[in-house]
């Protein structure tokens, strides 16, 4: 299921969204901010992990032996 979020940018933000699909990058402004999205959740899946791996290092980590231990 889908839904419709509108938004507001400042003219040359539009302009840039504009150019980036006319390009060929992105088939359509809505792909182009799903990109944008899924970049975002990259990157904060990374910041999480390089948090845990710090953790880890400084011996406040859990070694999980499998993956029930998730739980």
């Amino acid at each position: 299921m889908r839904e419709v979020i509108n938004i507001s940018l400042p003219s040359l933000m539009a302009k840039d969204v504009k150019t980036a699909v006319k390009a060929g990058g992105y088939a359509s402004t809505s792909e182009f901010f799903r990109h944008l999205l899924r970049l975002w959740n990259t990157y904060r899946l990374a910041e999480e992990l390089k948090r845990d791996r710090k953790k880890f290092n400084a011996g406040k980590g859990i070694l999980l032996k499998s993956l029930k231990d998730l739980r």
